[in-house]
């Protein structure tokens, strides 16, 4: 059985037992909960948060009686980043449990928080996403067409108890819009994902290779733009890519641009959102892009 469908199946679970307003899950009790009502003797044994460098999370077993797993998150992380985290390892335990070697599992932020991970990294990510942030949930807080602020992506974040880079790459399986959410730090993108119109459509970033250098003009450039890009600032999309250079793939038009930084760890992200199917010249929707 597959991460997506495991996923749905603990959601229904949860829907029918506390009802459509639950959020967020509270992903530790129902793991410590599942394990022992589906395995006995084998169960997740405990749950805890350590300062831990290097990586994010670990799925460990315990080889002392009674036997069992642990799962370690990473103190240092906000409360939404640990909160997946954890829901990533209980994934691990629903799915992989049998397949990991003797020391269990140890897990990076890239395999974590920019879920990009391959394999099992990927399927633990796809469960914790579904669990924490199901679909038929998300589309009653957004519509797919909305073009949605920074407010409506924090509120969401909110909701399920997760970063705004979680809820943001969870918004991204949605939109109907040409959307690109860009990570950057000290003024290079570090990573980007695109949503699938975008992508079709040809608006990607490639980061792979050379720096992709974020241009001055850009709203994470400009602290003297601060709060209008909270808001949403119109900018040309050169603002976000360099005249000849690698960057934002497919013509080039306006931007609302907004940004939020992550003071501790010096890091921007973008969200852009560009406009659905074929309209006239007049009343060609504005792209958006919100930096989180």
């Amino acid at each position: 059985m597959g991460p997506l469908r495991r996923a749905n199946q603990l959601t229904q679970l949860l829907d029918l037992t506390k009802g459509l307003d639950r959020y967020p899950v509270d992903v530790e009790q129902l793991a410590r909960e599942y394990s022992r009502a589906t395995a006995a003797d084998d169960p997740i044994q405990d749950i805890v948060t350590e300062p831990l460098k290097g990586f994010e999370g670990a799925l460990v077993p315990l080889r002392a009686d009674p036997g069992g797993w642990l799962i370690v998150s990473n103190a240092l992380a906000t409360p939404g980043r640990r909160r997946f985290t954890v829901a990533h390892k209980f994934a691990h335990w629903v799915l992989h449990r049998h397949l990991l070697p003797p020391e269990g599992i140890y897990c990076s932020e890239e395999d974590v928080s920019r879920r990009n991970g391959e394999d099992i990294e990927k399927e633990a990510d796809t469960f914790a996403a579904a669990l924490l942030m199901p679909l038929h949930d998300l589309r009653r807080q957004i519509d797919p067409r909305a073009k949605p602020t920074l407010a409506d992506l924090g509120a969401l974040a909110d909701r399920y108890g997760v970063s705004l880079t979680a809820a943001t790459l969870r918004w991204l399986e949605i939109t109907e819009r040409r959307s690109l959410m860009v990570v950057s730090t000290e003024g290079y993108a570090l990573w980007a994902r695109s949503s699938d119109p975008a992508f079709k459509s040809g608006r990607f970033i490639r980061t792979s290779g050379p720096p992709h250098e974020i241009p001055a003009a850009a709203g994470a450039m400009r602290p003297d733009l601060s709060a209008e890009c909270r808001a949403g600032h119109y900018a040309p999309s050169r603002s976000l890519v360099r005249r000849g250079g690698r960057g934002v793939h497919g013509p080039r038009d306006h931007l609302r641009e907004g940004h939020h930084g992550a003071s501790s760890r010096r890091c921007t992200t973008a969200l852009a959102n560009r406009g659905g199917g074929a309209r006239t010249r007049r009343d060609r929707p504005v792209p958006t892009v919100a930096w989180a």
